[in-house]
């Protein structure tokens, strides 16, 4: 086996066919990186000239002119194998501390042990708990999951080999039913184009402040567009609805049911029905009120409420970034966007819907438990992946943890 850099372009050729490849791993990264200032470089090990084991490595300067070094979900090569893994860090660690660096952070694209819906460990299911163990003996150390920079826990749906019926009838009964009347009642999906994106921008802001997160910049955004649209590997969704149109079908609906109820006798057994008959058409009378009050707030005939940014990158398309207007939640736009890049994962060969980060050990209901709510009832399954390590380069790493630790005390 031989360790060496490798070009970029033997690294996309690498990637494009490995199992453990994912957006945050692509060359575009780090191309987006380069704008803040790190340094891209590819390194590999090769046997009988054949690529096993590649990797993207950023490097950023911190103090004392020392390098971090980062592999975004990185490594590409087959953790199970001891002395690969073995040799590539030998190496890489060496290779590292040539170029002055004083830690390299991995977070690789592996789930530790297979969960089901629910978050349980699935017995007999697939375990990676040995990489783990593999890991720390080579010297890396476990970041806690508070200070890890990406996603650690996630949850997905198998769509390979599935149909659009199948997977309707496998939701939650009451997604399945909000997703038909997101149909029903004319709400609409647009695609952005890259001059559009500040419109993607100013919802993920107000979402951003509701719910005390830090958004991106729309510079962001912009780049992201720039690197991948045009392989069709990002799109950013805003949902919109027609105020005339949704009235209209709220009073059609309403008609109808008033007319049932007309034609029902006042005989005893129809009690019920009309009692049930009489609740809706309130409801809907109720809707129909909100959504003129809205008109006349607005003065708009089409109002925005969401915005979605996808990653599609076989196998897998990811939601990565979304956002709402607070005052249209009820219209639930964003179960309707999901169920569009699901149909639209099928059409195109997708073997996952990845419906992207859930709050971690979510079987004891943590905080934030509504986003893994809201993401179960398509069904699917959680996803815990092993989690970011750190590997001291050099006597610097103890060092700079000091140094952390004062800043964060002193913040």
């Amino acid at each position: 086996m031989k360790f060496t850099e490798i070009t970029e372009e033997e690294y996309e050729k690498f990637w494009q066919n490995h199992p453990l490849k994912t957006f945050l791993s692509a060359k575009e990264i780090g191309k987006l990186r380069e704008k803040s200032n790190w340094k891209v470089f590819y390194v590999g090990v090769k046997k009988e000239n054949k690529l096993i084991a590649g990797c993207m490595l950023l490097s950023h300067k911190r103090h004392f002119k020392k390098n971090e070094f980062y592999s975004p979900r990185g490594f590409l090569l087959d953790f199970k194998d001891k002395e690969l893994l073995t040799f590539f860090t030998r190496k890489l660690k060496k290779w590292i501390k040539e170029k002055k660096g004083y830690i390299l952070r991995i977070d690789p694209y592996i789930r530790l042990r297979e969960r089901d819906i629910d978050g349980n460990i699935v017995e007999d299911g697939e375990n990676n708990t040995d990489v783990v163990e593999t890991l720390k003996s080579l010297g890396y150390k476990k970041v806690p999951e508070k200070e890890m920079e990406q996603v650690g826990w996630m949850f997905s749906l198998n769509i390979e080999n599935k149909t659009e019926e199948q997977i309707l009838k496998e939701m939650k009964p009451n997604t399945r039913n909000i997703i038909r009347k997101t149909e029903k009642y004319g709400i609409t999906i647009k695609e952005l184009n890259y001059d559009e994106l500040p419109r993607f921008q100013k919802i993920m802001e107000e979402t951003g402040k509701r719910k005390e997160f830090q958004v991106r910049k729309l510079e962001y955004f912009q780049m992201m567009y720039k690197l991948f649209h045009e392989k069709n590997e990002v799109k950013y969704f805003i949902t919109e609805l027609n105020l005339k149109e949704y009235i209209k079908h709220l009073e059609e609906e309403k008609t109808e049911k008033q007319e049932k109820m007309n034609n029902l006798n006042n005989a005893k057994y129809n009690d019920g029905q009309k009692k049930n008959l009489e609740q809706e058409i309130n409801s809907l009378e109720k809707r129909i009120q909100e959504a003129k009050e809205i008109q006349q707030e607005t003065g708009k005939e089409i109002i925005t409420l969401s915005a979605s940014m996808f990653m599609l990158i076989q196998p897998e398309i990811i939601y990565l970034s979304s956002g709402n207007d607070e005052k249209y939640m009820k219209f639930n736009s964003q179960y309707l966007i999901q169920w569009e890049l699901i149909k639209y994962g099928l059409k195109n060969g997708f073997k996952k819907h990845n419906f992207y980060g859930i709050p971690a050990k979510i079987n004891t209901h943590p905080k934030d438990y509504g986003i893994y709510e809201f993401k179960r009832g398509f069904n699917g399954y959680v996803e815990e992946l092993i989690g970011e390590f750190e590997l001291p380069i050099s006597w610097h790493y103890n060092l700079m943890k000091i140094i952390h630790k004062i800043k964060n005390k002193n913040s």
